[in-house]
């Protein structure tokens, strides 16, 4: 009755351009050591709200569900900008500092604003080492953080949609490319292999395919996707060197996200399939963003960490 109490939850918060979805999930048990007094449960939920009412609707949820655990939060594609430039040569410690300057023509966020950090990416063969630089305005996350961190919740991580979509896939070392989306967001293409992003790219025009037809789907959606995953499969076997793609991967919170994958499939020389959330939280597909950054292996690479260990307060 004396043991140190443990949070048992881990808390995954994504934001979107209509709304906050959250989940609280339990620890897995290798995190649980001998005489722990915990008490874990399973919450899934979501809040209309803008983003100029994000603090409001995040105290909400204190309020109302008495929130406790550590937290990975997931910027909306509103919220981040993402630019890829050639790495600095600096040294490890000096390289983030350094950057803010080298994008500022690039992004829309003051250097005096501007929170970064960034992952390396894919080296062209014969070309200079790049890295994909990661910012998000400053103002922006000092407030969500104030309002989050909270009781017992501490922010662990602050990432991207794409690196929590990326951490629902088993590891693996044959390259898929995943088809995914939040709910009213844009769609994301990634290719990703042993849980690694080699390519991304933000969709634009599709965030209300949830409201479109089975017919309207077939007539031109799934044509216009299907050139753009040709597109970023070529540049990926091609410019990056790398062998093909092994299949297909999505995950749409749609009515008809199995039309979609059928029709996909038609248009495609591998294998479509569900992009499958982790049992037994299967069923919460809409909340795909949220669990994936709820899983435990985000904390663990370099490249999912993106905004982590940033001075929000400095």
């Amino acid at each position: 009755m004396f043991a140190k109490n443990k949070s048992s939850q881990r808390l995954g918060i994504a934001f979107q351009q209509q709304g906050v979805s959250l989940c609280s999930v339990p620890v897995q048990a290798s995190d649980v050591t001998a005489g722990d007094n915990i008490s874990a449960k399973v919450l899934f939920q979501h809040e209309k709200t803008s983003s100029a009412n994000f603090s409001k609707t995040i105290q909400k949820l204190h309020d109302d569900f008495e929130l406790s655990g550590d937290a990975n939060i997931v910027l909306s594609e509103a919220q981040s900008q993402v630019v890829q430039v050639d790495k600095p040569n600096l040294p490890e410690n000096e390289i983030n500092s350094a950057l803010k300057w080298k994008i500022k023509d690039l992004v829309t966020i003051p250097p005096d604003n501007m929170v970064l950090d960034y992952y390396d990416a894919p080296v062209l063969a014969g070309g200079k080492k790049k890295i994909n630089v990661v910012c998000a305005p400053k103002d922006e996350l000092r407030i969500l953080v104030a309002a989050t961190e909270q009781g017992s919740v501490k922010i662990s991580k602050i990432t991207t949609q794409e690196f929590a979509f990326a951490n629902l896939l088993v590891a693996k070392n044959e390259a898929n490319l995943l088809v995914c989306q939040q709910p009213n967001e844009e769609i994301t293409l990634l290719i990703v292999k042993q849980k690694k992003i080699y390519f991304q790219r933000r969709l634009r025009g599709f965030a209300q395919i949830g409201s479109k037809t089975a017919e309207e789907l077939s007539f031109s959606i799934i044509d216009d996707i299907s050139l753009e995953i040709q597109r970023s499969t070529d540049y990926f076997e091609r410019q990056l060197k790398q062998a093909p793609i092994k299949e297909i991967k999505v995950l749409l919170p749609i009515k008809l996200e199995n039309v979609f994958i059928e029709k996909l499939a038609e248009n495609s020389a591998v294998p479509v399939s569900l992009l499958e959330i982790p049992s037994p939280y299967h069923q919460h597909r809409e909340f795909g963003a949220a669990i994936g950054a709820s899983l435990e292996d985000i904390a663990d690479t370099k490249e999912a960490e993106v905004l982590a260990g940033v001075p929000y307060d400095s």
